[in-house]
């Protein structure tokens, strides 16, 4: 579980489900909510790099600063269509790549597949926001599993054969909690898991210490409780 600084690929948590990869350079930004969340240290201003932005679905929490992301740093807006459409014409953002579930793209450095979740999606104006995704990132070197806001289900044993990271949220009552998280280990087989979407709020309040205990001895995956806004490299 220990958190070693960045030299190379690195995963940095800033809160809630907000993340940001990055690779060669390019910086990756998964579900940017950053202003309005209690959680994360910094605030769009203070972002100096965006390459790219990731959606996994439609909900506030996940999208709240995306179009300021990518207006400002002309980065690619990727996510289902309907929320790319959306982003397109009521955001003003001119570079979006809409796909859908067992699609893949390339961009930023890496390959990008779009996972099944099971989850609703609405956009912040009541707009119909497609199907809620998850994300497996290839990096050329490392395969990473962004589950978004999910419950566990039966499929994930299919997702990849070799998941090296899986950011799983653990929050419960809006996504799986700790308990379901420990299936969905089992089912993924990752090498590493972080955790995600869980002490935002008192109603996902969770104990990562316990979690990261209770995965330790109920599978083979090694689990890292990153600090908020503290690289963990990736190798």
């Amino acid at each position: 579980m220990s958190i070693n600084e960045s030299t190379n690929d690195d995963l940095t948590w800033y809160g809630h489900a907000t993340w940001r990869l990055r690779v060669d350079g390019l910086s990756i930004w998964i579900d940017p909510f950053l202003n309005e969340n209690p959680a994360c240290p910094i605030k769009t201003v203070e972002v100096d790099s965006c390459a790219a932005i990731f959606l996994t679905h439609g909900h506030f929490d996940h999208v709240a600063d995306a179009a300021e992301l990518a207006n400002r740093f002309g980065a690619t807006l990727v996510a289902n269509y309907e929320i790319a459409q959306w982003f397109a014409t009521k955001q003003g953002v001119s570079n979006t790549v809409g796909m859908n579930i067992g699609g893949r793209t390339r961009l930023a450095g890496v390959s990008l597949k779009m996972i099944p979740a099971i989850h609703s999606s609405s956009l912040p104006d009541g707009s119909y926001g497609g199907t809620a995704a998850g994300f497996l990132i290839a990096t050329g070197r490392k395969t990473i599993y962004i589950a978004g806001d999910t419950c566990v289900f039966s499929d994930m044993s299919r997702i990849s054969p070799q998941i090296d990271i899986a950011v799983l949220p653990i929050g419960d009552l809006f996504t799986m909690g700790p308990e379901d998280s420990i299936e969905a280990i089992r089912l993924l087989g990752p090498k590493r898991v972080f955790p995600s979407h869980f002490n935002t709020w008192p109603p996902i309040s969770q104990d990562a210490v316990t979690w990261a205990k209770q995965v330790q001895s109920q599978t083979n995956c090694e689990p890292v409780l990153p600090e908020v806004g503290c690289p963990v490299s990736i190798g």
